[in-house]
């Protein structure tokens, strides 16, 4: 079997010997080529020139978000595709276009931690050899927005402000992690994002548009994000093969996102997606469009996309062949560490608190 190793040198975890002992640990089974981005979009053009078997991805969300573009690039009818029943695109020749596997080396690791690989890297490479020995892998959709395809999730408001703020942290030399995102998050909330006027409108066919929306998350059957190994989940048992799920909020002060936050926290327990007076939420979509009263903040897989006015969103099943471990569903513990972060800045503890849900797949307040 033939390999690509794609290396972002400038992933927050990645470093140079790093990268030598993820190479030497995937040599063997794989007669395996090396490449290095240089620059944003490198990645990209990498995979869409790979000839072999599995392109392996040694970064962060945003060096694989540009890998699984550059593999969906492949296809001359990738973006042309004509929509089915309900606004779905028919089913990815995911077959032609080498496998993909990746290993953690960013800070947030999104993707890899959603198909149960392990947090370091080295380990994680061995566990890609092992699966790659037994040709074990998986088949998962992708969600495109526009033209851009992604792997877990999109966010449109104060969501995306945040990922673009932490681009600029680390720009200047910050390091990503977890505490910087939660002061980016309050220092945006008190001193950046407008919480009186909401901009967003959700449409979908054949139902009602949706507006007064503040910030919305569209996730591909999958975790929104993780807080210290703990998915933050929009709905239970995310396998990235059920279509879009869409979490917005009405209002758009404090209570309100720690509901929701502890409420994704604790989706697996509860066996239900969040809900709330101020909560709206989607379940197994094939399609919606965000329209915005002004420009937005816009970012997918956490890779800020500038400011928009209207995304329309698709769900592409059977996209990717994926290296990884069967899918399986984890226990974590509660939310409570967040809270305590957030409750240490804000001096606001914040109340979980819900409704009982609504039918599945309503938007609307619950």
């Amino acid at each position: 079997m033939r390999g690509l190793l794609i290396v972002n040198p400038r992933a927050t975890s990645t470093t140079g010997s790093g990268a030598d002992l993820v190479a030497r640990s995937l040599d063997g089974p794989i007669d395996l080529d090396v490449a290095y981005t240089r620059y944003r979009g490198h990645a990209r053009e990498l995979a869409a020139g790979a000839s072999q078997d599995v392109v392996i991805v040694l970064g962060g969300d945003g060096a694989i978000n540009e890998v699984v573009n550059g593999l969906m690039d492949r296809s001359p009818s990738a973006h042309v595709r004509e929509e089915g029943p309900g606004g779905r695109l028919p089913p990815s020749t995911s077959g032609s276009r080498p496998m993909l596997a990746v290993i953690p080396g960013g800070g947030g690791n999104v993707f890899a931690q959603s198909l149960g690989l392990p947090p370091d890297p080295v380990t994680a490479a061995g566990r890609i050899r092992e699966l790659l020995t037994a040709g074990n892998h998986r088949v998962i959709g992708l969600a495109l927005a526009g033209d851009r395809y992604f792997t877990f999730s999109a966010g449109l408001g104060m969501d995306a402000e945040v990922v673009h703020d932490v681009e600029d942290l680390r720009a200047r030399g910050h390091r990503e992690s977890q505490a910087l995102f939660v002061r980016t998050i309050v220092r945006r909330y008190y001193h950046g994002t407008d919480r009186r006027k909401p901009a967003l409108t959700l449409e979908r066919d054949g139902q009602p548009s949706v507006t007064g929306l503040f910030m919305g998350l569209i996730t591909n059957s999958a975790p929104w994000t993780y807080f210290r190994g703990r998915p933050l989940v929009p709905q239970p048992n995310p396998d990235f093969s059920s279509g879009l799920d869409v979490v917005a909020l009405s209002r758009l002060n404090m209570p309100t996102i720690l509901s929701v936050i502890g409420q994704m926290m604790r989706t697996p327990h509860r066996n239900r997606a969040p809900s709330g007076r101020h909560i709206l939420t989607a379940r197994s979509l094939d399609s919606l469009t965000v329209r915005c009263t002004r420009p937005t903040a816009f970012h997918v897989d956490g890779e800020y996309l500038g400011e928009t006015e209207s995304v329309k969103f698709q769900f592409v099943p059977q996209a990717l062949r994926v290296v990884a471990p069967p899918a399986r569903t984890s226990s974590h513990r509660g939310p409570a560490g967040l809270f305590r972060g957030l409750a240490r800045i804000t001096g606001r503890p914040g109340k979980v608190s819900g409704r009982r849900p609504g039918p599945t797949g309503s938007i609307g307040p619950r």
